[in-house]
């Protein structure tokens, strides 16, 4: 038995009676076998939304994408607000596949919504954890962490009753399979789309729609020798051209997008794209010719970017909105994708008039879609159009559930404005909606430091230390702050790490230099101020440099570095 505060945990069954507990409602069955994702938020939302209803509908609309997926049964009661081009799409012309930290996002706006509309002084009850789906095991975890339990206590119960057997046949699995490839449920469509393929024809076409969805959702989860595995067993039994155009395609992102660019095997990527690229030439069709080729070109793009070959991944994308321009007004999702992927790479070589035109054009296919408001506005930003930018970041964040990302770009803007405050509070933010947002740590430990509140600094560098251990960032954060309270072997031993870790990090060697010189070796000051004033000149390193080299009677060099500091002494 665990106690998150006064919130729950017990590895068993739930009690037959509930003593003094206010249950907000009857004991939630988690299983996810009769229903699948979200079990146990859609029997929350069906006692929570006709609640809020009554009080205003502002709350419940505030929360529209969250409920709707994870309750579709209230659709009636909860119209959509904010709806991005792929829900009118055929299932041919939706080619995204959500973010796996997708549900993350929606684990928070859920929470949210239950926060504000749950009565205080209620528990939620819930049994048979051990066999929820990874949904409703995230949203709880969030629920647990963000909601007092004042607010609403949280008993849950890892064992409970076995559910009836499950009797979907194949097409009911296939709906609930497809539901949870569109909606971002990726180990729901592994798990369902394995018995989907045990139960079909291997090769043929009910077949290949598990296969196709089942190895994209091992992809996105990271399970790349399972995804690989699965699309070798496509190339074994299927016949169709497209069938093995698209297992190339495939087998070509498992690399292309390994989030360990050193596990990228950027070669066998590119043969699998080309051989793609080859079997999509000889479609017959000319619209589906037109549409997979440019996707699989798309597809090599990427490689080539991957590769630093900024011009050839920029004429493949324009030869693939060539072809689209065959389509019509099909696949406006691809063209936008296409259109946002053009304005990267035209980012990326300076052309950035072009890019933003390109970014326009994208918005205007799907306005409600946050990723393009994203780079559009890191463009503005870097352009030094804060304003623009910032508007950019606030639209992404109103387009959809809670956006991390959106708040970690709008606090580096609200720094680089001189809006250190409003910085520290979206750095907050992002960690509150995502404690695992290792760059949030950094930023925010980092502004901490220097601003001197040593104390919370260090609790951020060790947060982040705790996620990624030998982070030099972080180190050189943690050797700072020892080195103002004075524990100069802790520093010494954080800041060698660091500097081990990344020789070419000015501040870390910059940040040793100080402490050799405030542990009485001055000459070792001076050799790493100028290792770091090598490697990133600036005004504080120089005025570093120039004290520790006064100490050793070296003035002429101190004064030069005064000069160089804008400072005097």
């Amino acid at each position: 038995m665990t106690e998150d505060r006064s919130h729950l945990r017990v590895e068993g069954e739930p009690p037959a009676q509930w003593g003094a507990a206010r249950l907000l409602m009857p004991l939630i069955d988690a299983h996810r076998r009769p229903r699948g994702p979200y079990t146990v938020a859609a029997a929350l939302l069906r006692r929570l939304v006709p609640q809020a209803l009554r009080s205003g509908t502002s709350l419940v609309t505030a929360h529209d994408i969250e409920i709707r997926v994870a309750a579709p049964e209230l659709a009636e009661l909860v119209p959509p607000r904010r709806v991005t081009i792929d829900t009118r799409l055929p299932d041919d012309e939706r080619i995204l596949v959500p973010a796996p930290k997708r549900t993350l996002r929606l684990a928070n706006g859920l929470a949210e919504f239950v926060r504000e509309t749950v009565p205080p002084g209620r528990a939620l009850a819930v049994c048979n954890l051990a066999e929820a789906d990874p949904t409703d095991l995230e949203l709880l975890d969030v629920m647990v962490r963000r909601i007092p339990p004042a607010r609403l206590t949280l008993l849950l119960y890892s064992g409970g009753p076995d559910p009836a057997p499950d009797a979907r046949d194949a097409a009911e699995l296939w709906a609930l399979v497809d539901r949870s490839m569109r909606e971002g449920f990726l180990h729901a469509v592994v798990e369902l789309g394995e018995r989907g393929l045990a139960a079909t024809e291997p090769g043929g076409a009910a077949w290949w729609r598990f296969a196709q969805r089942t190895a994209t959702a091992l992809g996105g989860l990271g399970r790349l020798a399972e995804a690989r595995t699965l699309w070798d067993r496509v190339r074994e039994v299927a016949q169709d051209p497209k069938m093995h155009a698209a297992a190339a395609y495939g087998t070509a992102m498992l690399d292309a997008r390994h989030p360990d660019p050193a596990q990228r095997d950027l070669g066998r990527a590119r043969r699998w794209a080309n051989l793609a690229i080859a079997i999509s030439t000889l479609l017959p069709d000319p619209a589906e010719r037109a549409f997979k080729l440019g996707f699989d070109r798309n597809g090599l793009a990427l490689v080539e970017l991957r590769h630093g070959r900024l011009d050839a991944a920029l004429a493949l994308v324009e030869s693939a909105i060539e072809l689209a321009r065959e389509l019509g007004e099909r696949h406006p999702l691809h063209r936008m994708v296409l259109l946002a992927n053009r304005a990267q790479l035209l980012a990326a070589l300076g052309r950035h008039k072009e890019a933003l035109d390109d970014y326009a054009a994208a918005v205007a296919l799907d306005p409600a879609f946050p990723d393009t408001y994203l780079e559009r506005g890191n463009l503005l930003f870097k352009l030094g159009q804060y304003d623009e930018a910032l508007a950019d970041y606030e639209r992404a964040m109103r387009a959809g559930p809670p956006l991390p990302e959106a708040h970690y770009n709008r606090a580096e803007l609200r720094v680089t404005r001189g809006d250190t405050e409003g910085g520290l509070d979206d750095l907050a933010r992002v960690l509150e909606l995502d404690p695992g947002y290792l760059d949030a740590y950094i930023n925010r430990a980092g502004l901490l430091a220097a601003f001197g509140r040593d104390e919370e600094a260090a609790a951020d560098a060790a947060a982040g230390l705790a996620l990624a251990p030998g982070n030099p960032h972080l180190l050189t954060v943690l050797g700072q702050v020892e080195t103002a309270a004075g524990r100069f072997a802790e520093a010494r031993t954080a800041l060698d790490r660091a500097v081990t870790a990344a020789p070419r990090l000015a501040a870390a060697w910059g940040n040793r230099g100080v402490l050799r010189f405030e542990s009485g070796d001055p000459e070792g000051a001076v050799e790493d101020l100028t290792r770091a004033l090598e490697l990133q000149p600036q005004p504080d390193l120089y005025a570093n440099r120039a004290v520790a080299l006064r100490a050793l009677g070296r003035i002429a060099e101190a004064e030069a570095d005064e000069q160089r500091a804008g400072t005097s002494f």
